[in-house]
């Protein structure tokens, strides 16, 4: 893989990211390019943790490790060619194995659980991880207490995130959404003076009410962010569409337009700037009428080039320099 080379302009601008799901991570990558990487906080949603074949899997925090490691799975998650061989004998001994992990994956996932289970503190962890794996910018989990998001669907069911996304694929449909444990919460070490001491933050294009709300709903976060002059949210949405994932059909569930205007909505004034999709073009005056400034261009951001020239275009925009 190809090292990218962090952009002069930006190399001591002080970014904070808050990211969940794969294009979280590869918005990381793009950051960690462009400002240099020591400059860049990486906010980390976490309710997507779970505890499955003994081990406490923190999703997106790997996503966002593997990918700034440049180690990540070909589909955006675990990691490039990863061997299967526990799950075998899982499936061997008659445990369904539905929720895929490979070895070296599994791996991290257990050494965290021991980490845990002796008291450590999850951001503690992370950090011992990612200086093992080379990474420079400063990950972060957005809470180092349990905060684990709650599907209600339609006919009542409530599922955790893992059983509703992997398990099930998203086939439910999101009546509701809870933040279990966020009251009682608080921002992991570290959160809030980065995003205090931040010249810009950037919101992932992640799904807003999977991803994003949970970080949001930790205690004086959205305070904080509503000091900040400049948060600028990348949409999920590209030609009206999600490009994969249950962003649309959660948002109609939580009574939501599954539009970029929605997605302005969704941060409830948070935001100075909304990046779209150059396909989403025609609603740019729209949705600058929303009290936004508006960047069109290709969000797209599959390949390390990609992201890259997002987060160049994103930092040109707004104006720092």
């Amino acid at each position: 893989m190809r090292i990218l080379e962090a952009s002069a302009n930006y190399r001591n601008l002080r970014t904070v990211l808050l990211s969940g799901g794969v294009g979280g991570a590869r918005m990381a990558r793009g950051l960690a390019a462009t400002v240099n990487p020591a400059e860049l906080t990486v906010v980390v949603n976490v309710g997507d943790d779970s505890t499955i074949y003994g081990a406490h899997v923190a999703a997106d925090l790997d996503t966002v490790s593997y990918t700034l490691a440049g180690i990540n799975g070909p589909q955006g998650w675990g990691i490039a060619e990863d061997t299967h061989v526990v799950m075998g004998h899982l499936a061997a001994a008659g445990i369904d194995t539905t929720f895929q992990l490979g070895d070296r994956d599994l791996a991290f996932c257990l050494a965290r659980t021991a980490f845990l289970d002796e008291g450590g503190a999850l951001s503690d962890y992370t950090r011992e991880a990612t200086k093992r794996l080379g990474i420079e910018s400063t990950i972060l989990p957005a809470t180092d207490d349990p905060v684990r998001t709650k599907i209600t669907t339609v006919e009542g069911q409530v599922l955790d995130f893992q059983d509703y996304f992997v398990i099930r694929r998203h086939t439910d449909e999101v009546a509701g959404l809870e933040y279990q444990g966020v009251t009682r919460a608080s921002p992991a070490p570290g959160v809030l003076a980065a995003i205090d001491a931040a010249e810009v933050v950037v919101i992932a294009p992640s799904n807003p009410p999977l991803s994003i709300w949970p970080t949001l709903a930790l205690p004086n976060i959205t305070a904080a962010l509503r000091d900040k002059e400049r948060v600028v949210a990348v949409s999920p949405l590209i030609d009206g569409r999600a490009i994969k994932g249950p962003l649309v059909s959660v948002m109609q569930g939580l009574g939501m337009e599954p539009t970029n205007a929605g997605i302005v909505a969704a941060y409830g004034g948070l935001l100075s700037h909304l990046v779209i999709d150059e396909s989403d073009a025609a609603e740019q005056e729209k949705l600058a009428q929303l009290g936004v400034e508006v960047i069109v261009t290709d969000t797209r951001i599959a390949n390390p080039d990609a992201s890259t020239r997002l987060a160049n275009e994103v930092l040109d925009a707004v104006g720092q320099k």
